[in-house]
This record gives C-alpha cells, sequence and structure tokens, in this order.
C-alpha cells in the first residue's frame, strides 16, 4: 500500500512539473517599444502635429489680439478717466471687463480641458494611437507575448537587451519601411 502511495505522489509530482513546463513554452514573454521612435517615424504624426501647432499658433495670436485690446482699453481709460463722467467711466469699465472677460473665454474654449484643442488632438491622434496600438496587439498575438511594455514611459526600466525591442516591427506593421 505504502508503494502505491509513493507512486501515486510521484505520478502526480511528475503530471505537475510536465503541466508547468508546457505552460511556459506556451508563454513568450515580454517586449518592448519605444513610442516617441514610432511616433516619430510616421508621417501621419508630424501631419497630425504641424496642423496642431498651426490651429494653436492662429488661436494664440486671435488670444493675444483681444489681450491687446484689453490693454489699450485700459490705457485709454486711465489717460482719459478725469475727463469722463460717472456714467462714461462706469461704461468704459464695463467694456474693460467684458474685453478681459472675452480672453478668458477664449483661453478657456480653445486651451481649456475640454477646449477646442484638446477636441482636435483626439480626433487626429486618436486613430493614430489605435492603428499603433492593434499593430502591436498584433504583433504580440504573432509572437505569443505577454506584455508590451513602452520604455519611453517606464522609469525603473535601467536596461534592455535591443532583442527585446519590438518598434522597427511595428513600424513595419503599419507600413514605415
Amino acid at each position: 500500500m505504502k508503494k502505491l502511495i509513493n507512486s501515486l505522489i510521484i505520478i502526480l509530482l511528475a503530471s505537475v512539473s510536465l503541466a508547468a513546463s508546457a505552460a511556459d513554452k506556451n508563454t513568450g514573454g515580454i517586449a518592448f517599444v519605444d513610442m516617441q521612435y514610432i511616433l516619430r517615424n510616421l508621417p501621419q504624426y508630424e501631419s497630425a502635429n504641424d496642423q496642431l501647432n498651426m490651429i494653436s499658433r492662429r488661436w494664440q495670436k486671435e488670444i493675444e489680439d483681444a489681450e491687446q485690446e484689453a490693454r489699450v482699453l485700459s490705457a485709454n481709460y486711465q489717460t482719459e478717466q478725469i475727463f469722463l463722467t460717472e456714467e462714461m467711466r462706469r461704461q468704459r469699465e464695463e467694456e474693460i471687463v467684458q474685453k478681459e472677460n472675452e480672453v478668458l473665454e477664449l483661453k478657456r474654449r480653445y486651451f481649456g480641458p475640454e477646449g477646442e484643442l484638446f477636441k482636435k488632438r483626439e480626433a487626429l491622434l486618436k486613430p493614430i494611437q489605435d492603428d499603433i496600438y492593434n499593430a502591436i496587439q498584433e504583433l504580440a498575438n504573432e509572437k505569443h507575448l505577454d506584455i508590451v511594455k513602452d520604455r519611453t514611459s517606464d522609469p525603473s526600466l535601467i536596461y534592455m537587451s535591443d532583442k527585446l525591442d519590438i518598434s522597427d516591427l511595428v513600424l513595419q506593421k503599419l507600413g514605415v519601411k
């Protein structure tokens, strides 16, 4: 009876060992990508960035012009204040406050957290990010990778072998030579 129990234990341990070994062979491990490198090499990303910069400069100019108008209104008011009636002063002050509020509204509308620049950036960059994600996911499936990390956003990464970097493969998947 003791021999039978020992045999069963040995068979059980051997089975567990074989199962663990088979599981190890089915996992592909880890790979890294350099998202900054990938983005720099995507023409559509550069084009989107150029569009965003152009729009941002145009909106910034519009805000600066409105700020300049507010400064001129304020300077004129300061110069003419002593010659104005109480009603005229109140009217000029209201104009200045209205112009300053307009500037604040433009800043919020264009550059705020839910502003036009945020929406435009999302509209232009989200499809590119989705394409990159899909390419990485396809490569992970093909190469049986369990984890793909961005090496540029991992501050704890000290060293990485170049053979773990699949950035060029991602670019190839995206059609970039």
